[in-house]
């Protein structure tokens, strides 16, 4: 069968620094093709040089049996390639119906738009993927999730014959993860190709056929899914072999007992309202210790509350021995708590700061002087942790925008190190980053715990909190309802454990 997409010796450089080196891919018709590999391996250039963003050095590209003419994403668009970005390039201020028509509205008598016939073309776009909004509404007035399937609709309605989703998961629960692929999997049927680019690897498995793995530029292998494992792509991914990485387990938290220490956090009882209704919890220092449970479970809440975000409406803490209610997170800091956030763009870096006022935000009034900021002692801290962070940047003053989301990450959870706490709160830490990023973020926790600090991790990726946590607090709508303990606990114990108590309230 001959190829949908055929990219073969493609070449791209930047300033003379090579992004593609002889990259490949081939994608069939019909075919769902997962494309991978860490920030920084070069799939954002490769899907630029394919819609036109980029112009190859050197390479062929050929769409559809025929060579590629494509010079802009417009031309990429009217050949029939539709692209999803993970930023998206929606107009929040515009209907939802206006943005999924934008370009293409109907018209009456060849001038007018067909308002009445661009409502029923977008309700019945989005009522493939179960969406029942008003089309009339702005975009903006829905979440994230809402404006991401809005994003995927709007592709999916251009008849493409190949459809690009980079990172389309990113801001969906599991419910719509569930109807995002069964919306892939119909435009399989349909023949529509579909490029499926994502740091999840769980997601490969459900719904790709095959994968192409990327590694500093060059393309270095194309898989059969049924015929791979996740451990055999992270090696390709890192360039080791299967082998060590098995020894050393999937994640960098490495193993052993915890050394525990006194008691440093103690919550009792504590509820902040309808989300978090009844919540305990104990951490040592020298402990990880895991939240545990379903999306909507209460495991933010209960960062919220020991970090003063939300306030108590009963129960009681107590940090280091003595009693702990932060009004604030200002009070939570002073304390000697920190609270890496999970979503990273909203709430925790400033896009158009520079890497070193990001790292120091946290620590201003520690810096500053006289009202003066100590720009000596500020240059020598940012410059320790971009080195032991092992932080890939230009410079310090590099706006942190420009980085990857690993070093982005990196960046956020120096941040909170800088701060020296006693307790560190980290909300899913390695969401959205690549294997390599994710190794070297869990090493330097476990590093940090290493010295004697808590930590409080919050994960939606049960093998993270297994081999990472020695001890995990599951919660469910609100309430903490049983305790695992490490070493022993294994994934399918945490699922039972959670599921368990689903179980028990439906039978009840």
């Amino acid at each position: 069968m001959q190829p949908l997409v055929s990219m073969h010796g493609i070449n791209k450089a930047f300033s003379g620094v090579p992004a593609l080196q002889s990259a490949s891919l081939e994608v069939a018709p019909g075919e769902v093709h997962g494309l991978i590999g860490q920030n920084g391996a070069g799939k954002s250039t490769f899907i630029k040089v394919l819609t036109g963003v980029y112009r190859r050095d050197a390479g062929t590209v050929q769409f559809d049996g025929h060579d590629s003419t494509v010079t802009c994403p417009r031309d990429a668009q009217a050949t029939g390639i539709a692209t999803i970005y993970q930023e998206l390039n929606l107009v929040p201020l515009r209907s939802v119906t206006e943005n999924v028509t934008l370009g293409y509205e109907p018209k009456r008598m060849g001038v007018l738009i067909d308002w009445p016939k661009a409502h029923r073309r977008t309700r019945e776009i989005l009522s493939r993927f179960g969406i029942d909004i008003d089309v009339r509404a702005p975009l903006g007035s829905y979440s994230t999730a809402i404006q991401q399937l809005v994003a995927i609709a709007r592709a999916v309605s251009l008849d493409a014959k190949l459809v690009i989703m980079d990172e389309p998961t990113s801001s969906l629960d599991a419910n719509e993860v569930e109807t995002l692929f069964g919306v892939i999997r119909g435009l399989r049927d349909a023949g529509v190709s579909v490029l499926y680019v994502s740091h999840f690897l769980d997601e490969l498995f459900a719904v790709c056929d095959r994968v192409t793995i990327m590694r500093d530029g060059q393309t270095v292998g194309t898989r059969n899914i049924g015929e791979t494992s996740k451990l055999g792509l992270i090696a390709d991914m890192l360039g080791r072999n299967p082998e060590d990485i098995e020894a050393a387990g999937m994640t960098e938290f490495g193993g052993g007992q915890a050394k525990l220490g006194e008691i440093l956090l103690e919550a009792k009882g504590v509820s902040t309202g309808n989300r978090l209704l009844e919540f305990d919890l104990t951490v040592h220092r020298g402990e990880i210790v895991g939240l545990g449970g379903l999306l909507g479970a209460g495991r933010t809440e209960a960062a919220r509350a020991i970090f003063g975000v939300d306030a108590l409406t009963k129960g009681a803490m107590t940090f280091k021995g003595a009693p702990s209610a932060p009004a604030n997170p200002s009070d939570a800091i002073n304390e000697g708590i920190g609270f890496l956030t999970e979503d990273r763009k909203a709430e925790g870096i400033v896009p158009d700061m520079s890497v070193r006022e990001n790292l120091t935000l946290a620590l201003l009034p520690k810096l500053t002087k006289n009202g003066q900021i100590d720009r000596a002692q500020e240059k020598e801290l940012v410059e320790g942790y971009i080195k032991s962070l092992g932080i890939k940047t230009a410079d310090m003053d590099q706006p942190i925008r420009e980085l990857s989301g690993g070093n982005q990450q990196k960046v956020l959870l120096a941040r909170w190190l800088a701060t020296e706490p006693d307790l560190l709160i980290l909300d899913e830490p390695t969401r959205g980053v690549d294997v390599g990023a994710k190794l070297e973020i869990q090493a330097i926790i476990r590093d940090y715990v290493d010295k004697g600090f808590g930590v409080v991790l919050i994960s939606s990726e049960f093998e993270e909190l297994v081999e990472g946590a020695d001890r995990i607090v599951v919660l469910q709508d609100g309430y903490s309802v049983s305790e695992l303990q490490n070493p022993g606990i294994t994934e399918n114990a945490l699922v039972k454990a959670i599921a368990h108590h689903y179980e028990r309230e439906a039978a009840e």
